[in-house]
C-alpha cells in the first residue's frame, strides 16, 4: 500500500528549564535538515521543565519551515478558548506552522496540585471533546461564537481569522478513541505503542468505526508515532523486548520497521523521542534527519 499524501518525520525536542540551548538548536537542525516537526512536552507542574507555549513560540521563532506542535496539550489547565487564541495566534505569527496536539490528561495527581478542579475520567473525555469543538468554532474566522456546553460556555466570541488548525488527540479509553475518531485529524497512541502493537490493533477500529458515525471517512484521521528507542550505525541483535515493544535498532532496521509501517500499517507521522531529561546526541539526531528519513521517504516514495 503506497501512503496517498505526505508521510511526517519529526523531532521531540528537550523541555528542560537546563536545555534552552539544546532545544533551540535541535530544533534549528531538524528545520535545516528538512524535518516535518518538532514537539515539546506540557507538564506546566513540574518546575524544572518549560511552558509548553512559552517554549514552541520561540521555537518556531528560531525556525523557518518546520512545523511545531505541543505534544500533548495539558488541556485542564489551558481553558479551550484561551488555547484557541494561543494556537491561532502561533498560527499566524508563524505562517501556520503549528499543529494542536490534545489529551483528555494523564498524570492526574499532578494536575490537580495546579489547582484544576477534579474530573472523572468520563467527564474528562466529555470536556475533551468540547474543547475541540470551542477551538475549531473560534478559528477560521465568521460570525461570533455562543457555546453553552457542559464544561465551557462563550458569549459571542468572535473567531480569530487564522485557518484551523490540525488537531492531533492522543487516547486510549475506548470513549476518547471514539472522540478522536469523530473530530480529530490525527491519532497518537499511548504508552508509545508501535504499528505492531495489540493496542494498536484493537484501538484503531474503534476510532474508524466512530469517525463513519458521523459520516467521516475513517482514513481522514491519521495515525501519528511517538518512537523511542536505541538509534546506531550498526544493527542491533534484538529490537524488541520480551513483550514485543519497540526497542530500537540501527540505521537499516530503523528504516525496514518505518517503511513497514507506513507501507502496511497505513502509519503517517513519527516523531522521535527522548525520555525527560536526555539531550539528544549529535550522532542520533543526524542519522534519524540525514539517513533514516531520507532512507523511509524513498523506500516509500518507491511503491
Amino acid at each position: 500500500m503506497t501512503p496517498d499524501h505526505k508521510v511526517l518525520f519529526g523531532l521531540g525536542l528537550e523541555a528542560g528549564v537546563h536545555q534552552v540551548n539544546e532545544m533551540l538548536g535541535h530544533a534549528r537542525l531538524a528545520d535545516e535538515a528538512g524535518l516535518d516537526l518538532v514537539s515539546v512536552g506540557d507538564h506546566p507542574y513540574f518546575a524544572e521543565r518549560l511552558d509548553a507555549y512559552a517554549a514552541l513560540g520561540f521555537v518556531l521563532g528560531a525556525t523557518s519551515n518546520i512545523t511545531g506542535a505541543v505534544i500533548m496539550t495539558n488541556l485542564l489547565s489551558r481553558p479551550a478558548p484561551i488555547l484557541a487564541r494561543t494556537v491561532t495566534g502561533l498560527s499566524t505569527i508563524s505562517g501556520g506552522r503549528v499543529v494542536l496536539g490534545m489529551g483528555a490528561g494523564g498524570m492526574w495527581e499532578e494536575i490537580a496540585a495546579l489547582g484544576v478542579p477534579r474530573l472523572s475520567p468520563a467527564a474528562r473525555v466529555r470536556a475533551l471533546e468540547e474543547a475541540i469543538m470551542v477551538v475549531r468554532a473560534l478559528s477560521g474566522g465568521g460570525d461570533p461564537v455562543t457555546f453553552d456546553g457542559e464544561f465551557y460556555h462563550v458569549t459571542g466570541l468572535t473567531p480569530a481569522a487564522a485557518p484551523t488548525l490540525p488537531i492531533w488527540i492522543g487516547s486510549l479509553g475506548p470513549k476518547a478513541l471514539a472522540v478522536t475518531g469523530r473530530h480529530a485529524d490525527g491519532w497518537i497512541p499511548g504508552h508509545l505503542a508501535d504499528w505492531r502493537s495489540t493496542q494498536v490493533a484493537e484501538s484503531r477500529p474503534i476510532v474508524d468505526e466512530a469517525a463513519a458515525s458521523v459520516g467521516r471517512n475513517p482514513t481522514d484521521v491519521d495515525t501519528i508515532y511517538n518512537v523511542s528507542g536505541r538509534l546506531t550505525r550498526a544493527p542491533l541483535p534484538e529490537t524488541r523486548d520480551d513483550e514485543g515493544r519497540w526497542t530500537g535498532g540501527g540505521v537499516t532496521q530503523w528504516v525496514e520497521e518505518l517503511t513497514f509501517a507506513v507501507l502496511e500499517r497505513a502509519a503517517a507521522a513519527f516523531i522521535y523521542l527522548l525520555p525527560p531529561g536526555d539531550t539528544i546526541s549529535d550522532t542520533t539526531l543526524n542519522l534519524w534527519a540525514h539517513e533514516v528519513v531520507p532512507a523511509v521517504r524513498e523506500a516509500i516514495a518507491k511503491r
